[in-house]
């Protein structure tokens, strides 16, 4: 039974199509947002798979730069600032912050656990509105090896005192679902749009397609409430 709860913060807690509006002007489609931050998170994945690591907001800034150079546009420094000013304040989903207070008035300790830096990742936070829920704020930029690799996770397990099966990981992404479940800890996936599981990982045992299904079963299943 997990007693701490640790959330990833892009698109699992913070809302990414607030940058729709760049990416509409910019390519002529809000869709390319998705393709965008796709590209980030292969990126990401390449570089801490071959070593040579960099963190998020780089990754970011170069996903960005390969998508200009795939449909021939030209990118300003305003046009980066927008993106890495943007990544700082997207709002909480809808959800969110009723269901952390649900969690934490249940007697849950909660944790964010991020790719992005430490710094982002408490502008991220502060700018919406639900920094005060959280007792810890972790980023994997501290061991410099990003999520799924199992020592994000473990750092994480470090930093709370507590083994890797002592807190869950919740995620709208497979890959850090699956790489908290490789690496030992409790998982839960929330099914934003166009999140589904990968059948060929590990599944958790909870999954739910919002912050409130997701949380009736914690409640159910760590508090057993």
């Amino acid at each position: 039974m997990a007693r701490i709860i640790v959330f990833d913060v892009n698109e699992t807690l913070l809302d990414l199509a607030a940058l729709d509006p760049f990416f509409a002007t910019h390519f002529g489609d809000t869709g390319k947002r998705r393709e965008w931050f796709g590209q980030m998170l292969q990126s990401a994945m390449v570089a801490t798979i071959t070593d040579n690591y960099h963190n998020f907001g780089e990754l970011a800034i170069g996903a960005l730069e390969m998508m200009a150079m795939r449909y021939g546009m030209a990118l300003t420094e305003a046009d980066r600032d927008v993106v890495r000013q943007g990544m700082r304040t997207l709002p909480a989903h809808a959800d969110v912050r009723p269901n952390l207070e649900r969690l934490r008035a249940a007697g849950l300790r909660l944790a964010s656990l991020t790719n992005s830096t430490m710094a982002v990742a408490e502008a991220q936070l502060t700018n919406a509105g639900i920094r005060d829920l959280f007792t810890d704020v972790l980023s994997a930029d501290t061991v410099q090896r990003l999520k799924p690799a199992r020592e994000a996770y473990q750092m994480a397990a470090d930093a709370l005192g507590v083994p890797l099966a002592g807190y869950r990981l919740v995620a709208a992404h497979s890959w850090d679902v699956a790489g908290a479940l490789r690496a030992g800890c409790a998982a839960a996936f929330i099914s934003r749009p166009g999140q589904v599981l990968d059948p060929l990982a590990l599944m958790p045992d909870i999954s739910g397609a919002t912050l409130t299904e997701v949380t009736d079963q914690i409640l159910r299943i760590d508090t057993g409430a």
